[in-house]
């Protein structure tokens, strides 16, 4: 994929054309210019390259071209400088990727690392209302946070799912020791999304402090942002309480379980130690035995061995140990 996905300059809100990166300092000085940059995973030139068009801090340059940051906000004189953590869903494993934004007077870039989609779509929509894009590069960043958090839905809507067929087998299968592992693989994932929309709900607290980058009547779209993560995270912990009361019951379950098996062990001992015993006593070889030289002694032992087996047999089943 091209590192550079799209550079736009746009006037009161409505797109001027697609311009080069080396054109972006004839643009940027404009009032009423906004410039709009898109980049994938770029390499260090392009990073330094776009760092002296829009006078990017040396600090912030580094964490986005190296990425394996956490979501967090910070300023840089007058630029705003937005870690948000991506995530996609892929035949049910969880894949995280980064986005980092830069925001200036008449600038938002973004630079995509890993698993995230494109802003393109968010470029469109924000082009279909120039009212709402000529408020500047906040509204901006609105849109791409907003892009970036109601991603999270699908992903935790497909959590939900995976729980409820969880809890679903550990209901119908009398033991499935599978779904310990299961329920941590779970939980991990539901760790790694609360890790990753949490810092969202703060960055969107602190974002309307930074004036006059965002104007008094954007403010209010990034209550909704973190409205939004705030469900996310509502869910999560939802889902985090009942995966720990299934992975409880399947527990209580499996020791159950092993209770019965232990009994039924226990109740076989019994009635085999009968005959065990008896045979013993006859296994020693004394002369003077009881019945040793009657004729019938033979059977009339293996009918006291099966007449006790079987008394101690019924005593259990009614016991319920067999």
């Amino acid at each position: 994929m091209d590192m550079v996905v799209n550079c736009v300059a746009y006037h009161d809100g409505k797109k001027i054309r697609d311009i080069a990166i080396e054109e972006i300092s004839d643009f940027v000085e404009q009032p009423g210019s906004l410039i709009w940059l898109g980049l994938y995973e770029p390499d260090e030139p392009l990073m330094r390259e776009v760092q002296e068009e829009f006078g990017l801090h040396d600090l912030a340059v580094e964490d986005a071209y190296s990425a394996h940051q956490r979501a967090k906000l910070e300023a840089y004189g007058d630029t705003l400088f937005v870690v948000l953590r991506t995530a996609r869903m892929e035949a049910s494993e969880l894949d995280f990727g980064e986005t980092h934004i830069f925001v200036g007077a008449r600038y938002i870039v973004t630079v995509r690392h890993g698993a995230s989609s494109d802003y393109r779509a968010v470029r469109s929509r924000c082009e279909r209302t120039p009212e709402l894009l000529a408020k500047g590069p906040g509204f901006a960043l609105y849109a791409v946070m907003d892009q970036v958090i109601d991603q999270y839905f699908p992903i935790v809507q497909e959590l939900e799912e995976q729980l409820e067929a969880l809890e679903e087998g550990i209901t119908r299968s009398a033991t499935d020791a599978d779904a310990v592992e299961d329920a941590y693989a779970l939980k991990a994932k539901m760790m790694a999304v609360r890790r990753a929309v949490l810092p969202v709900v703060q960055i969107c607290n602190d974002i309307p402090n930074y004036r006059p980058l965002i104007p008094e009547d954007v403010r209010p779209y990034f209550r909704d942002i973190s409205d939004h993560a705030l469900r996310i995270l509502e869910v999560v912990d939802s889902g985090r309480e009942m995966l720990g009361t299934a992975l409880t019951v399947n527990l209580a379950k499996i020791s159950l379980h092993h209770n019965d098996v232990m009994k039924r062990l226990a109740g076989w001992g019994a009635i085999l130690a009968i005959p065990t015993m008896i045979g013993g006593v006859y296994g020693m070889n004394f002369d003077h035995m009881p019945e040793l030289h009657w004729a019938f002694g033979y059977p009339f032992v293996l009918g006291v061995m099966v007449t006790a087996c079987v008394l101690v047999y019924r005593k259990l089943k009614r016991a319920g140990w067999l």
